[in-house]
């Protein structure tokens, strides 16, 4: 995957979910987006951390920005 120059990244906005509204600039049009949230362990061991996961799917009918990608409630 590249970097991308800045003429090379799109504007996307997420719809629905926890990020709602949340704006974004994406290259290469990604079919996912992986939001986390930090959560707090009461005694982790070990450097243990735990994130809440988020996916956020392409919506493939847009052909032009703001691309769109959609809160997948199905995914973990």
């Amino acid at each position: 995957m590249s970097t991308g120059s800045p003429a090379e990244w799109e504007a996307a906005v997420l719809v629905g979910g926890p990020a709602d509204g949340q704006r974004m600039r994406v290259t290469d049009r990604p079919r996912t987006i992986q939001v986390t949230y930090p959560c707090e362990l009461e005694a982790p061991s070990n450097g243990m951390r735990a994130q809440a996961l988020h996916i956020y799917r392409r919506d493939l009918r847009v052909k032009s920005g703001p691309l769109r990608y959609g809160f997948d409630e199905a995914s973990p």
